[in-house]
């Protein structure tokens, strides 16, 4: 497997999804409480909902739910998981009412064989998931389930898993990654939400960012470095972008929808493929 992918077309404005292929969304999530919050931030994901077409349902991928082995839900109507502590009650209350898919779920399954995936009957959506689809899709009207990161591998291993994923996209099924390219809770200013990004935060983000205009996977997954140790000191948060990345398809274009810092040691950069 090449970790190089070459020829990017960088776009803005309206994202047309070729026809056959539905798109892949690399969101970085941040605080639970953009929930509840309009800032450029949100009003940018509100906004994809009327720029990509509405898909037969959403598969996740998110920071929140890492698990021994990689297990993929089946739950027919998954609940709102409030994966969190410390925050205004208006935020336990909101619930994302959204169906789950578990026949696309089982295709998911049967069509992957690097590795055996394992049901996951009562699973429901974590705030890596509602906090994005909340603005997306606010009626709650697009199925959504998700899968797991098995904790035990290496990146390599979430790439080409990814690369065996991708396949759905042909199915009208979105692919949500999400987690957050920076990601140092220790090091959060939780005072101001505004405040200055650290030098490492930029410069790991910006490290990123060329590699993702250069497609350069191999770069992505071996990352080194002071602010990469800064910036990812786990890399749960982190794992989201690679497998975006590995749900490429030749020179299709992807497009940086968002770029921000919050609390000095979150990039909330987002990507759109496809």
């Amino acid at each position: 497997m090449s970790m190089r992918l070459q020829d990017l077309h960088h776009i803005g404005g309206q994202f047309k999804s070729r026809a056959t292929l539905s798109p892949v969304l690399f969101i970085g999530h941040g605080n639970p409480m953009n929930t509840l919050w309009d800032n450029h931030f949100t009003r940018t994901l509100s906004a994809l909902g009327s720029q990509i077409d509405k898909p037969n349902a959403v598969l996740v991928i998110s920071a929140h739910w890492e698990t021994i082995g990689t297990y993929v839900s089946i739950n027919p109507n998954p609940r709102t998981i409030h994966d969190f502590g410390g925050f205004p009650d208006e935020l336990y209350q909101f619930r994302y009412g959204a169906a789950g898919h578990p026949q696309l779920a089982k295709t998911l399954k049967d069509m992957v064989n690097l590795t055996h995936i394992e049901e996951d009957k009562l699973m429901g959506l974590d705030h890596g998931a509602w906090t994005v689809l909340k603005f997306i899709w606010p009626n709650a009207d697009v199925p959504v389930f998700e899968m797991s990161m098995d904790y035990t591998k290496g990146p390599d291993f979430h790439v080409q898993l990814a690369g065996q994923l991708k396949e759905l996209r042909k199915k009208g099924v979105l692919i949500l990654c999400s987690g957050n390219i920076v990601h140092n809770l220790r090091m959060m200013d939780w005072k101001d939400i505004n405040a200055k990004p650290y030098d490492w935060t930029i410069e790991f983000d910006a490290f990123v960012k060329k590699q993702v205009d250069q497609r350069n996977l191999e770069a992505l997954i071996n990352y080194a470095g002071k602010s990469a140790r800064l910036a990812v000191p786990t890399n749960e948060h982190y794992l989201p972008l690679l497998y975006a990345m590995g749900m490429l398809y030749g020179d299709e274009p992807i497009s940086h929808i968002y770029e921000g810092y919050q609390y000095s040691s979150l990039s909330m950069r987002c990507l759109h493929i496809g």
